[in-house]
């Protein structure tokens, strides 16, 4: 059984704080129970003693006479450890605290929610909160909660859980639920998570089944490898988990030293995990609502991204296939078979795809409910939508198209049929119970079947991380270019032979070893980005060039970075064509070693033409990292050019990758910009790595 059993399903219930007042934050959850119809005994527990609600109370949770469960605590902060400590001796094994004013105010509050979250712990009992709104399972009609939404809101059994940090976000979801008809299984809002989590919380819901489908929002994570096993862990489910997460913007970002670092805010890589998961990031309530509502009807996955269109307007066709188009969703042509049975139906209609009956389809008997058939008989498309504009308005001038299509539909029972109209709750009622879902908006029903559409992808994708067996490589003298470039060769990343000089000539001579064309460099601990004091120079073609360059660099240096230390100048090979990529971790202080790839060069940051992923990557996981980003697309021959060397840099990220999973622990980045793909090979030709902080005592870092 899991440990939250308790929590949702309490067999008795100790109110802590209880209040005659069914106004009262005390009050409110006593109300909600015993009208709502909850079985198990409640326990109101007060200090006055008096009768409560009808109910006979107790001064304390030690004096009820019988076995309680679940304790609910909305006493006074200065009361609420008195409360947990007599919770615990009686015996509970979940407690929710709805008092706020703990760690979201200041030190103290942190220190006295520390020491309730140890005494919960060290009893083995499960805390949800402090700062918590509560929970509700609807089922049982165990609602425990203190919002005012379920004032004029009864909670309706449903198929949607909700897991929120936040008691407003969960009250302002509940209501917009509600109001539009939805049901919920479970919903709770874990405020400060002093133990329970939303992670967790998604993770039971998971094993719940009167859960279908997910909605969760967080406001931060503290611990993202809970938060990547509950996600897997519902997807595998078949359970699909929408996850919102507010803070979009991360100032700190723009503060970073490396290419890396500056582009791997915080939100990037929430939106990286969760897709990895098997989730999807909805970008309001409204949309998260669109996608539960369609699942809910209809409570599996698209069986592709391929969809048909069916209207009586060529404008909303296009908008529809715009919308599909940008979102992810393929249009394919209308097969022959479809076009002449549409034509025989319909001699007026355009016989693609959109279809568009066009006005005239009103004087067609059947012709609505027949088009549509059409397209789901002729094709194997995942979802046909059928744009009917205000035809529900008028439900018995409905009733025979609204059966026909139910008929049709039955007849396609792996298919998904969606029907956009303005039309009265009674006939969405019928439509929905039959697995049609209705929308009123073109553009809101397209996104929510391509959310669906891109989560069953996700799930066919989903495969467990692979772990990573590189060993540790020698990290002495990563601070400059060379030493960054040897721990990563040693890691298996290509690299070109070069030379670290101290003097002019001995520059000339290792460029005389390596044949010319040559590139000199300036190697300093303090200097990240060359290019800020002209530190590279390129196409050297003899040895009096490279003398020049060798004393033109340490001089630049010295005047634009007087307090820089300077090893010397970096003789390397002229590479030649080739085109220019960006490879580099970031550690992500929740989530661990990201590796991000995208467009090279000096402008990076300005095109933000990159992707990212969890550290260590499968082969195939590279090959998709490639595929976000749009410039790969010079590398596969664009316009004539030869293509370049995917394998070996497929390869390169994953060596990357196993490099920063071995040593997540020590370093904070990695820049490889660029690193040049050949037509055969690949290599780096500038490296920057990044200690961690608490690890830059033993080393010259940057």
């Amino acid at each position: 059984m899991h440990s939250l059993h308790s929590l949702f399903h309490p067999s008795s219930v100790a109110l802590v704080g209880a209040s005659s007042d069914p106004e009262r934050i005390g009050g409110r959850p006593l109300r909600f129970m015993r009208e709502g119809g909850f079985e198990a005994p409640i326990y109101p527990v007060n200090k006055s003693g008096d009768t409560i609600q009808g109910l006979r109370s107790y001064r304390s949770v030690s004096e009820i006479p019988h076995p309680v469960d679940h304790a609910v605590i909305c006493v006074p902060v200065p009361g609420v450890e008195a409360a947990v400590r007599d919770s615990i001796a009686k015996g509970v094994r979940a407690i929710q605290i709805m008092t706020a004013g703990f760690a979201e105010i200041d030190a103290e509050g942190r220190a006295l929610q520390a020491r309730i979250a140890a005494l919960c712990r060290d009893a083995g009992v499960r805390l949800l909160g402090p700062n918590s709104l509560g929970l509700l399972n609807v089922p049982t009609r165990f609602f425990a909660t203190f919002s005012t939404a379920l004032n004029g809101l009864k909670p309706q059994p449903g198929a949607i859980a909700l897991a929120t940090q936040s008691g407003a976000f969960g009250s302002a979801t509940y209501g917009m639920a509600s109001l539009r008809g939805l049901g919920f299984s479970k919903i709770v809002a874990t405020g400060n998570e002093a133990d329970v989590d939303v992670a967790e919380c998604i993770d039971y819901l998971a094993d719940d089944p009167e859960t279908r489908i997910i909605c969760a929002a967080l406001e931060s994570c503290r611990d993202g490898e809970r938060l990547r096993r509950a996600l897997r862990k519902a997807a595998q489910a078949g359970k699909p988990v929408l996850i919102m997460k507010v803070g979009r913007t991360e100032a700190g970002a723009a503060a970073a030293s490396t290419h890396t670092g500056s582009l791997a805010g915080n939100d990037v890589v929430y939106d990286t995990v969760f897709a990895e998961c098997g989730a999807w990031r909805p970008q309001s309530i409204e949309e998260m609502l669109d996608i539960a509502y369609a699942f809910s009807v209809r409570p599996s996955l698209p069986a592709n991204a391929d969809i048909g269109i069916v209207t009586g307007s060529g404008g909303i066709g296009v908008l529809m296939a715009d919308e599909a188009g940008e979102r992810g969703l393929a249009l394919p042509p209308l097969p022959p078979a479809g076009r002449e049975a549409a034509l025989a139906l319909l001699p007026f209609a355009v016989a693609s795809n959109p279809l568009d009956m066009t006005a005239q389809v009103t004087s067609v008997p059947q012709g609505v409910s027949r088009s549509v058939a059409t397209l789901l008989d002729h094709t194997p498309w995942g979802t046909v939508f059928g744009y009917l504009a205000h035809s529900g308005l008028s439900p018995a001038r409905f009733a025979g198209t609204q059966a026909e299509l139910i008929e049709v539909a039955r007849r396609h029972p792996a298919r998904r049929l969606v029907l956009v109209m303005l039309s009265m709750p009674e006939v969405n009622r019928a439509l929905e119970a039959e697995g049609i879902a209705v929308f009123e908006d073109p553009s809101r029903a397209v996104r929510a079947i391509a959310a669906l559409a891109a989560l069953a992808k996700r799930r066919m994708s989903l495969a467990p991380a692979p772990a990573s067996s590189a060993p540790k490589v020698d990290l002495t003298g990563i601070e400059t270019e060379d030493g960054a470039k040897r721990a990563l060769a040693a890691a298996g990343l290509p690299v070109l032979p070069e030379r670290l000089c101290a003097s002019a000539d001995a520059s000339a001579d290792a460029a005389q070893a390596m044949g010319f064309p040559v590139v000199a460099k300036i190697v300093s601990p303090d200097i990240t980005h060359k290019t800020e004091v002209g530190g590279v120079l390129l196409n050297l073609q003899n040895a009096e060039a490279v003398r020049a360059a060798h004393d033109e660099l340490m001089d630049r240096a010295r005047r634009l970075r007087p307090q820089a230390r300077l090893e010397g100048v970096l003789i390397a090979p002229m590479l030649q064509g080739g085109v220019e990529v960006i490879l580099g971790v970031h550690r992500d202080p929740t989530f661990g070693p990201m590796v991000m790839y995208g467009s090279g060069g000096t402008a990076v940051e300005l095109f933000q033409d990159v992707a990212f992923a969890s550290a260590p990557l499968s082969r195939e996981r590279a090959v998709e990292l490639l595929d976000r980003v749009r410039s790969t697309r010079l590398l596969r021959g664009w316009r004539g050019a030869p293509a370049g060397d995917e394998a070996a840099l497929v390869s390169a990220l994953c060596r990357l990758s196993e490099f920063a999973a071995a040593h997540a622990d020590e370093i904070e980045s990695v820049d490889i910009n660029p690193l040049v793909v050949r037509p055969e090979g690949a290599a780096c030709l500038d490296a920057v790595i990044t200690l961690r902080a608490d690890k830059q005592d033993t080393s010259h870092a940057h």
